[in-house]
């Protein structure tokens, strides 16, 4: 059976729910389904007769020392009680600040770094628990791909992350492009060996979903754009990542320039080769 999801976009809704393909599950992005009714959600409710759903948030901003947005959080506790997806997600990022002090928090619309300190980390866990708490559930919280760097961290991002799932109770969402990407723009010597001393350093116990998409090289910044089938080098790091975690839910993203759906498929497909010929080799090596 596969372990293989897709993220459902629109192109794709009406093809999806005619074909049926068989896959494990789709992933939609949370906030475009906060409406309370309409034809996002009756797309939605379709959706989630022929497949298991998982939810992917953009917006949460759980390293927000500004705390959460209660109006988001309530918007997200509704869908998930009307969903009931397998999965919830969202990012180990910052959005949410005041312009000046005193000032209410506004939201920046975009998946900002937190520096890797414990100062960070303490926010990071309370938001985590203020949602785990209000959805009854626990959380994945996905690493990012950034393009600055804190200069105060002091903790690497692995170190960051397992004290995150072991002191907040919440799972990781293991994002390999990512992981790419930023060994990329840092210049790394053998980005694909950096980005598995990342999947080494991860406790096994706390990944619970993996992403696999595109990024855009255009030689100067590396960019995380979803817009085009899994490089080369993302694909060697999910064969490392299956050798040590197993055949976790995957997940294909394409959410810029989305090709035919015969194309996605195809990318679902060679993940599921990828996985069944590292699990042959465990099999042959035991």
């Amino acid at each position: 059976m596969s372990h293989v999801g897709l993220g459902w976009r629109s192109p794709h809704y009406q093809a999806l729910l005619e074909r049926r393909e068989p896959l494990a599950f789709l992933e939609v992005h949370s906030e475009n389904f906060f409406a309370e009714g309409g034809a996002a959600m009756e797309v939605l409710r379709q959706g989630r007769e022929a497949y298991d759903i998982s939810l992917h948030g953009v917006g949460l901003a759980l390293g927000s020392e500004a705390g959460l947005d209660p109006w988001h959080l309530d918007q997200l506790a509704r869908l998930v009680e009307r969903v009931q997806p397998v999965r919830v997600s969202d990012h180990a990022s910052f959005a949410r600040a005041p312009l000046s002090p005193g000032q209410m928090p506004v939201h920046g619309a975009d998946l900002l770094p937190v520096g890797f300190t414990p100062a960070a980390l303490d926010i990071m866990v309370s938001n985590v628990q203020q949602v785990q708490d209000r959805l009854r559930r626990p959380l994945l919280v996905e690493n990012l791909s950034a393009y600055v760097r804190w200069t105060t961290s002091t903790l690497s991002e692995a170190e960051f992350l397992n004290a995150l799932a072991r002191r907040s109770g919440c799972s990781l969402l293991l994002d390999v492009n990512n992981l790419v990407v930023n060994a990329l723009n840092a210049a790394e010597a053998d980005p694909v060996a950096a980005a598995c001393v990342v999947v080494d350093a991860l406790a096994r116990e706390t990944v619970g979903e993996i992403h696999l998409a595109g990024y855009n090289d255009e030689g100067v910044l590396v960019i995380d754009d979803h817009g085009s089938r899994v490089h080369e080098p993302v694909w060697q790091v999910y064969a490392h990542a299956v050798a040590r975690f197993g055949r976790v839910p995957t997940l294909i993203e394409w959410d810029t320039d989305v090709p035919p759906l015969d194309v996605l498929l195809d990318e679902v497909r060679r993940a599921e080769l990828v996985a069944d010929a590292v699990s042959k080799a465990q099999r042959e090596a035991a």
